[in-house]
């Protein structure tokens, strides 16, 4: 079982930035392909970053291209997503997903997860 917790979500100005971090269990952590989702209210759950096991291979959302930078410290078990330049839109719950069998590279697909995080909500203020 491995268990997700995000962290540094909050409330910011349009342009500004926040850091989200997902700390995650389990002593194969190195080997777990990791993503980000958000859900806006009233919307699907939707894609916004994943990072292969190696950290190697990363893939965005095209609308956070430029702005998202996702990144990982197998040492501490974590990911991070960096998220500059703020919109509202970009306002919604922010979860942290985890495959834990081996995978080649990045994973899409929200049904590729084994894991999520309880989320954590981001507010972008214009």
């Amino acid at each position: 079982q491995v268990q997700l917790v995000e962290s540094g979500g909050g409330l910011v100005q349009a342009g500004g930035s926040l850091r989200l971090s997902c700390a995650a269990s389990g002593r194969t952590f190195r080997s777990y392909s990791m993503g980000w989702f958000r859900q806006a209210p009233g919307k699907e759950r939707e894609f916004v970053a994943a990072i292969s096991w190696s950290g190697i291979s990363t893939y965005y959302l095209d609308s956070v291209k430029g702005r998202f930078t996702i990144s990982r410290d197998n040492a501490k078990n974590t990911v991070y997503l960096q998220m500059n330049s703020l919109k509202p839109e970009d306002t919604a719950v922010y979860y942290c997903a985890a495959k834990a069998t081996p995978a080649p590279g990045v994973v899409v697909r929200s049904i590729g997860y084994d894991y999520w995080g309880q989320g954590t909500q981001v507010t972008v203020s214009s």
